[in-house]
């Protein structure tokens, strides 16, 4: 079981949302970004990590949303998502396809990975 955290980071009407790289595993699927916790980290601490590797950007973690696992043919995960905050919108791509800032309504519109789609129910948007 891999434990990984994830962040819902919006700022004013928008969310951001990561597409996965053609070499990541479930290639080209769209998430929220974050990671591995490793080892010696809080969920916190692993999270304001992923996002500064992956966007180069510092968020506040506030908020944690409901934990789950999912299974993948491949693997299995925990996932704990958290809402979070930015000072500034500015991001670099460091590791997806692509990262852009999305309207909430519009977030139902995408190609999600699985494990992703509960988070989404709960911030009412499937």
């Amino acid at each position: 079981m891999i434990k990984v955290v994830c962040a819902i980071i919006q700022f004013e009407d928008k969310i951001l949302i990561a597409q996965r790289s053609e070499t990541m595993s479930l290639p080209l699927k769209w998430e929220f970004p974050g990671g591995k916790i490793e080892e010696g980290e809080n969920k916190e601490e692993a999270l304001e990590r992923e996002i500064y590797e992956e966007l180069k950007m510092k968020v506040e973690v506030n908020e944690a949303l409901t934990s789950f696992e999912h299974h993948y043919p491949n693997f299995s995960i925990t996932l704990y998502p958290f809402l979070c905050e930015v000072k500034s919108t500015a991001f670099l791509k460091t590791e997806h396809k692509e990262i852009r800032w999305e309207k909430k309504e519009n977030l139902h519109t995408y190609d999600w990975a699985a494990a992703d789609i509960p988070i989404l129910e709960e911030i009412g948007e499937i």
